[in-house]
C-alpha cells in the first residue's frame, strides 16, 4: 500500500471554451455523479498493466472523490505503474494489488467493504485479471472509451469510442459537476488524454481535445515539465531494449506489415521491465511503407503479449478481435495462449486476410 497527503493546490481560473460533450454521454455521466454522491468508500480500478490514460483517470477522479468527501481506494490487477507514480504525490488515496502477495489480503478486504467500484478505461473482464474475482458481486460502474466488444460491466456504463480518452470523460464527469480542478487533477487529466493521443499524433486527436487540454494548461499544467515526467527519464535498460528491438525488426516480403519480438531473454538480459516497452512499436509504424506494426513481447508462463498499430486503413481492432483481444481502430492488442514464435505466425496470418 501506498499513500501520500497534502492539501492539493486549487487551480487558475480558467476562460478556455470547451465545447459541450455529446448529450448521451453528457446524461450517462450524470447517472454517474448520482451513483457517485450515493456512495462513501469507492473502488477505483483500470486494466492490467496500466497505461497513461488509466492511471491518470484514477488518480484526477480519486482526487475528487476525496475532496467531496468520499473515501476512494485504487485497487489495480497489477501494481500501479512507476512512471504514473507522480500522478498520486500529494493525494492521500491508498493504492493496492491482488497480484503484490505483500498487498493481496488488504486488497480483498477494502473491496468487501466497498459500497461501489468504478473501473476505468476497460470494460473487459479478462483484463482485470485477479480483481474481478473480488468485485464481481459488488455495485460496478464501467467508463471506457473503446468500441465495445463486450456486454457492459455492472449496471451503469459510459462507454463512448468518440472520446480520445477515457481522461476526456473524467474530464466531462468532473465538469458536469461544476467542480473548479486543482492543478494534481489537471495534470493527472493531461497525462491520460496526451499518452493515449500520442502527443496529438494520433487520429483520436479531436479539436475538442486540443480545447480540453488548453483548458488544463490555463488551470497550471506545465506542458514541459510533464514532457520530462512522461517521456524525458529513459533508463540504460530502456536504451539497451530498444537497441535490440530495433535489431529484431523484421519486414514482410509482399505485405506493409513491420513487426518486432522481444523475448523474455530480452528483458532480463537489458535489466528493462514492461513500462520500457512502450512506444516501441512506433518504431515500426515509422518505417515507409508500412501499414501495420506488431510488436510481441514474450511472457515468460509460456504467452505472448501482442500490440497492433496501423496508420492506414486496416481495422487492427478487428484483427485483435480474431487473435482474442480488442481496442482501437488504430491501436490494439491481444494476449496469445503460444510461444513467440507460434504467435508471430497467427499474426501474420491473421494481417493477411485483412491487407
Amino acid at each position: 500500500m501506498k499513500s501520500t497527503s497534502s492539501t492539493p493546490p486549487t487551480s487558475k481560473p480558467t476562460a478556455v471554451r470547451v465545447a459541450p460533450p455529446p448529450a448521451e454521454r453528457a446524461a450517462g455521466l450524470g447517472r454517474m455523479r448520482d451513483e457517485l454522491a450515493a456512495a462513501q468508500r469507492i473502488v477505483l480500478t483500470t486494466h492490467m498493466n496500466a497505461d497513461g490514460d488509466g492511471a491518470g483517470s484514477e488518480a484526477a477522479l480519486g482526487s475528487w472523490l476525496l475532496r467531496t468527501g468520499h473515501e476512494p481506494v485504487i485497487v489495480n490487477p497489477t501494481p500501479f505503474p512507476e512512471l504514473y507514480a507522480f500522478l498520486l504525490e500529494g493525494l492521500d488515496i491508498p493504492v493496492f494489488s491482488p497480484a503484490d502477495p505483500a498487498d493481496a489480503s488488504a486488497a480483498a478486504a477494502v473491496v468487501r467493504e466497498a459500497d461501489l467500484v468504478v473501473v476505468l478505461d476497460t470494460a473487459e473482464a479478462p483484463r482485470l485479471g485477479q480483481v474481478m474475482p473480488l468485485i464481481e458481486s459488488h455495485r460496478i460502474l464501467t467508463i471506457d472509451h473503446h468500441p465495445p466488444v463486450t456486454p457492459a460491466l455492472g449496471e451503469l456504463s459510459v462507454r463512448d469510442a468518440t472520446a480520445a480518452a477515457t481522461g476526456e470523460l473524467i474530464f466531462d464527469l468532473l465538469a458536469g459537476a461544476a467542480a473548479e480542478l486543482t492543478v494534481l487533477e489537471a495534470r493527472a487529466l493531461y497525462a491520460a488524454i496526451v499518452t493515449d493521443t500520442g502527443s496529438f499524433r494520433f487520429s483520436n486527436t479531436s479539436s475538442r481535445v486540443h480545447e480540453i487540454t488548453a483548458d488544463l494548461v490555463e488551470r497550471g499544467v506545465d506542458p514541459e515539465a510533464m514532457y520530462g515526467r512522461l517521456y524525458g527519464g529513459y533508463t540504460r535498460a530502456r536504451l539497451a531494449l530498444l537497441q535490440r528491438a530495433l535489431s529484431a525488426l523484421e519486414v514482410h516480403e509482399t505485405l506493409p506489415v513491420a513487426w518486432i519480438r522481444l523475448t523474455d531473454a530480452d528483458m532480463k538480459e537489458t535489466g528493462a521491465d514492461r513500462e520500457d516497452v512502450d512506444g516501441i512499436v512506433e518504431y515500426a509504424r515509422r518505417l515507409r511503407g508500412v501499414e501495420v506494426a506488431v510488436l510481441l513481447r514474450e511472457l515468460p508462463e509460456g504467452k505472448t503479449k501482442v500490440s497492433l498499430r496501423t496508420s492506414g486503413s486496416t481495422d487492427v481492432a478487428a484483427a485483435a478481435r480474431e487473435l482474442g483481444g480488442g481496442g482501437h481502430v488504430k491501436a490494439a492488442g491481444a494476449l496469445i495462449d503460444a510461444p513467440i514464435d507460434e504467435a508471430v505466425a497467427r499474426v501474420l496470418s491473421v494481417l493477411d486476410g485483412r491487407l
